[in-house]
């Protein structure tokens, strides 16, 4: 990415923003990701540390709901507000904010009863994101599809605001950099993210350690449910170079799921050598913020895309199950039964997944 890309009046408006709150709250999506993790709490860090000794800032993160357990670790994250289990709390905090930040999401939609809270609430607002189409409802919009996460932007955002440079800043947005990418194996053939990268390791960031805390600190039951996935679950479709896995709540329930076992399972039938589109399926329940949206629908299908190469996902993604993303990698959702997705997937997919 280059300097364009953050035009100098909207960091003179983000600058005047961020000087006259005295009570910041940065939010972010549902089931948080590395990716909001580490941008929100990078924001915070650096809000609560440069910005609030100067300046005298309460600064707070609010998420929609819990983020996966091996996110713990993360420097910060005890303070992190879980609106589905703090709501008062994150209430309060939402009420008396002159400021709120938004990290990672383009639509208050994916954030659940909190997007309600944040287009009730009269006061500035400032997007941070990389996903396309955000909607308009920011004050200041910082969107670049062309940047492989969130985190990325916060971090030159911060860099065009200061010269404030912290580990545990740094440590998140590493973080969040890193698990957006497969650990920098998709969206992420350009230069200028490694110069970013770079320059966080120069902040103090331990690389390996990082890794090892958010790769390697999974539960046997989510290395059972990924065996199972692989071995009783994966379909491919030589035809199309692509796979499919789909998971039932019943089968998820046999594993003990927990927020974040899923995560990376998509990527795997990629490493099969003539495997270039990657779909993963999971049943979810229904939360109370979307029973308008799914109607009739008794239950509500995760859904994520992977692929390699000169091969787009996002088409496909945004098309037949409302989402949208990267080229390579994309994600959406199906009200409706897990077969029903299902069938979709299987009736469209040649029409998207070249078979060159």
């Amino acid at each position: 990415m280059q300097n364009e890309y953050f035009p100098a009046e909207k960091i003179a408006a983000i600058r005047e923003l961020l000087l006259r709150a005295t009570h910041i709250v940065i939010v972010t999506h549902m089931s948080p990701d590395g990716d909001a993790m580490g941008s929100a709490l990078g924001m915070w860090h650096f809000l609560n540390g440069k910005w609030k000794m100067e300046n005298g800032k309460s600064v707070a993160v609010v998420v929609p709901n819990r983020f996966p357990a091996f996110f713990n670790w993360m420097p910060g994250v005890e303070n992190v507000v879980i609106y589905d289990e703090q709501r008062a709390e994150a209430d309060r905090l939402i009420e008396e904010a002159d400021l709120l930040v938004c990290t990672d999401f383009n639509d208050p939609k994916r954030i659940g009863q909190v997007g309600n809270l944040l287009l009730q609430k009269a006061c500035p607002k400032v997007l941070i994101d990389h996903h396309l189409f955000p909607a308009d409802f920011a004050d200041v919009t910082l969107s670049y599809p062309e940047s492989p996460s969130a985190s990325e932007l916060v971090c030159k955002l911060i860099r065009s605001l200061s010269d404030y440079t912290d580990r545990e800043m740094a440590t998140c947005l590493y973080t969040g950099m890193m698990t957006d990418t497969g650990n920098f194996s998709f969206n992420s053939n350009y230069p200028e993210m490694y110069e970013t990268v770079a320059s966080l390791v120069r902040m103090g960031v331990d690389k390996d350690a990082v890794y090892n805390a958010v790769f390697n600190a999974h539960s046997a039951d989510r290395m059972r449910l990924v065996g199972y996935s692989l071995y009783q679950k994966m379909r491919l479709f030589p035809e199309r170079h692509a796979s499919l896995i789909a998971l039932s709540r019943k089968e998820l329930y046999r594993f003990h799921f927990q927020p974040g076992d899923a995560e990376g399972i998509v990527n795997m039938p990629l490493q099969i050598s003539d495997v270039y589109y990657s779909c993963f399926m999971r049943e979810d329940k229904i939360e109370p913020h979307e029973r308008e949206r799914a109607g009739d629908a008794k239950s509500k299908i995760k859904i994520s895309f992977r692929s390699q190469g000169d091969r787009p996902v996002n088409r496909f993604a945004s098309d037949y199950f409302h989402g949208g993303g990267h080229a390579n990698a994309a994600g959406g959702e199906f009200f409706g039964t897990l077969e029903e997705a299902v069938q979709c997937f299987l009736d469209h997919y040649p029409d998207y997944f070249l078979s060159m």
